[in-house]
């Protein structure tokens, strides 16, 4: 499956070493005015090079409009982007290019489809979200004018974790003011110091980004199989190296009492709301209103600069020696993604909803 989304689809293309990569997306309402320089900017968060931190692939990630676009604005008609790989080093991988990679997609891709693309991981790279992050872009416009906000930030790397409970207290222009994306300076330089530290020995560390959707209004969301937070959780599962996804009070509610966790109502100047938000914005798999709020773990990068040992697809004993540009943590990178699918989401179950703002 290479598509997302119900009325707003987007469909994923492209290789990590091909000619490069991309995204379709269609159902975009006609007439909307894009800012293209804006969508180049989530794009040039989320390229590889940016920071000593991360891989040092230099691509630029300049996107072209193949289609949908005229004089900037939306035509209803499918829009494509591409994205030019730019910096492949494709004989980085020929000496494993039958080896299965520990914790890769190497052997499930060949048990599946029989053939694979070992050059950097072919489809299953981390390189295909570009396009996804193109896409993401253009629906964080179109919320934006109806009041919606989609914000990411790293708030954990290794066992270093952001432990601000207020939400408010949010510093949003700090989180670009450094390149780990943590919102508190001295914790942000913390994890700097801590992924050097962790590359400088090959090895590679976890983490965990929060999104916060704010501006949502009530009524968003499918009270079954399509509950709002499901279709988050399923978008932010599909990111490489998720491996765990929690929305308000999430996994910590599990040692709780209802007491200590119920969200009472309220009314506030004429209208509805909870006094605290343990449900993350969501009641019944539909938005209530409230900030939505949840948390998308990384694992480690799985390539590590270390000799591993592993087998063949003959089933033959191989040593894997590692070379390549890979990033030791994956959470600064990740941030524009998880807004990214976070916006397309929203955007789509929006225009499910045929509600106007």
């Amino acid at each position: 499956m290479n598509t997302l989304g119900n009325r707003l689809r987007i469909t994923s293309f492209g290789e990590s070493h091909g000619s490069g990569v991309g995204v379709i997306i269609d159902g975009f309402p006609a007439g909307f005015e894009v800012s293209l320089e804006s969508v180049q900017q989530q794009l040039d968060r989320r390229r590889p090079g940016q920071s000593a931190i991360t891989t040092q692939r230099k691509e630029s990630d300049t996107f072209q409009v193949q289609s949908g676009l005229f004089e900037q604005k939306t035509t209803g008609a499918p829009i494509c982007l591409f994205i030019p790989n730019e910096d492949q080093k494709s004989q980085d991988y020929d000496h494993i290019k039958d080896a299965f990679r520990p914790s890769h997609a190497d052997f499930t891709y060949q048990e599946k489809y029989g053939h694979r693309d070992y050059r950097g991981g072919g489809r299953s790279s981390a390189r295909v979200t570009a396009g996804w992050v193109a896409a993401g872009a253009m629906a964080q416009q179109w919320l934006a004018e109806k009041g919606i906000e989609v914000l990411a930030f790293v708030d954990q790397v290794g066992t270093l974790r952001w432990n601000e409970v207020d939400q408010s207290l949010l510093n949003i222009p700090a989180i670009d003011s450094n390149p780990v994306r943590c919102p508190e300076g001295s914790l942000a330089q913390s994890m700097e110091e801590l992924i050097r530290e962790v590359r400088k020995a090959g090895d590679t560390i976890g983490g965990v980004v929060q999104a916060r959707i704010t501006g949502l209004p009530a009524g968003l969301g499918e009270p079954l199989f399509g509950k709002l937070h499901a279709a988050l959780g399923m978008a932010m599962l599909s990111i490489n190296a998720v491996k765990g996804f929690e929305y308000g009070g999430g996994f910590d509610m599990a040692s709780q009492k209802g007491s200590e966790v119920n969200d009472r109502f309220e009314m506030v100047d004429g209208k509805t709301q909870t006094q605290t938000n343990f449900s993350g914005g969501i009641q019944g798999g539909i938005s209530n209103g409230m900030p939505i709020n949840f948390r998308v773990a990384f694992k480690p990068v799985a390539t590590l600069m270390q000799v591993q040992e592993s087998i063949d697809q003959h089933g033959d004993s191989v040593t894997i020696s590692p070379k390549g540009r890979h990033d030791p943590c994956v959470v600064p990178r990740a941030v524009p993604i998880v807004e990214a699918l976070s916006a397309l989401v929203v955007m789509d179950y929006f225009l499910l909803s045929g509600k106007q703002i």
